[in-house]
């Protein structure tokens, strides 16, 4: 049996062996992961470079589904462009719809009515329970276990049932507008989602108990991928994969936006990095963002939905802006620069899954190749976020 070869990165990194599978440096051997695997969730290729089982270097290669989002955005109006932003990460689709509405109302600074905010907090917060539903049972389907997503998709359908009652969409939601959003709350959606909290809230135990203390599980999480402090902040990591090595960073609570900062809700962090401490954070998020959707149900205030004196035409005055959010997958960014037209004059994506995906070549690195799996799909990426 070999012993686990301890590799570094130093050197000719893309070494030229790469584009040649199969053939590697001595003895070792070049494969494909992707483009169309189901560990990739997408369509990522990662080119792994493996010495018996554990790999020496792990590659990997975007761009299959680049769709030039920022030049798109720079082409079109402030208004038409709107749509695009649910299509970037079409599981948080309203986190990125919130992140650019919240630009534009930050250059030009228009005013959010309060009852808008909490709709906004409220809608945003069952986005990120469908987001984690979605990750939790894919994970578990990656390492084996097949049971848990069909409860996950179970959970998510009624949450895509009570979402397209305001958005009318199921999945890229194009609902916030500029100024509040496009539609009140309805008396049927409160009641549902009330309903659907109650019910969670006993699913939750549930699938702790099915999967989370279950010893497969724990064996395919704990000590693999462990991402130290250092790493995480040198590769600018955000989200849970950020907050799984103990940084207690979260943009609703750091750089509170909306009405985040008038509610009460914890941080979850982990103590080793790992990929157990990852799904833990996750886990954990699901409890919080019921505790925030509770409290923001229970104040909502009455009055206007959206801006009444938000002008027909978007022209923002010359300036720059920047205006972040907290995704399901970390921090969420939009940098705009207007010279004061209908469009945008630069439109820059900060997308969480970029970061996070390039500490997978490190943490792989000396890991068996099962192990390798179980690292890509703690880090949750999302390709079309990735790639933009």
């Amino acid at each position: 049996m070999l012993d686990k070869p301890s590799f570094n990165l130093d050197g000719d990194y893309y070494s030229s062996s790469f584009s040649e599978l199969g053939k590697g440096e001595g003895d070792t051997l070049i494969l494909n992961l992707g483009p169309q695997h189901p560990s990739t969730h997408g369509v990522l290729r990662v080119i792994v470079e493996l010495d018996g089982e554990y790999v020496r270097r792990a590659e990997p290669v975007l761009g299959y589904v680049h769709r030039m989002h920022e030049k798109m955005g720079e082409v079109k109006t402030y208004v038409q462009y709107l749509p695009n932003m649910g299509r970037v990460d079409y599981l948080h689709a309203l986190a990125w719809n919130w992140a650019y509405v919240g630009a534009v109302e930050k250059l030009m600074g228009l005013e959010v009515p309060s009852r808008a905010e909490y709709i906004r907090v409220i809608t945003c917060e069952l986005n990120r329970i469908s987001s984690h539903l979605l990750w939790w049972g894919a994970y578990v389907l990656d390492l084996g276990g097949f049971t848990p997503i069909l409860y996950a998709f179970d959970d998510r359908e009624i949450l895509m049932d009570i979402l397209q009652i305001p958005t009318g969409s199921r999945l890229t939601y194009c609902y916030y507008r500029f100024g509040g959003v496009s539609a009140d709350l309805t008396d049927t959606f409160l009641t549902q989602t009330r309903n659907f909290i109650e019910r969670f809230k006993t699913r939750i135990p549930m699938y702790h108990d099915l999967v989370t203390g279950n010893m497969i599980l724990r064996g395919r999480c704990e000590d693999i991928g462990a991402l130290p402090v250092e790493m995480a902040r040198r590769y600018g990591a955000t989200g849970p994969v950020l907050r799984g090595s103990g940084v207690a960073y979260d943009v609703r609570r750091m750089e509170p936006y909306s009405v985040y900062d008038q509610f009460d809700f914890d941080i979850p962090v982990g103590k080793n990095g790992d990929a157990m401490d990852r799904y833990d954070v996750r886990m954990a998020e699901l409890e919080q963002s019921v505790r925030i959707i509770e409290q923001a149900m229970n104040r909502i205030p009455d009055g206007p939905f959206i801006n009444p004196d938000v002008p027909d035409r978007i022209f923002p005055p010359k300036g720059e802006v920047y205006f972040a959010v907290e995704g399901a997958r970390g921090k969420i960014g939009v940098y705009l620069v207007s010279d004061g037209s209908a469009r945008p004059y630069r439109l820059k994506l900060r997308a969480p899954g970029y970061s996070n995906l390039h500490v997978f070549a490190e943490l792989a690195q000396g890991t068996i190749l099962a192990d390798a799996v179980s690292i890509l799909g703690s880090l949750d990426l999302v390709i079309p976020e990735i790639d933009r």
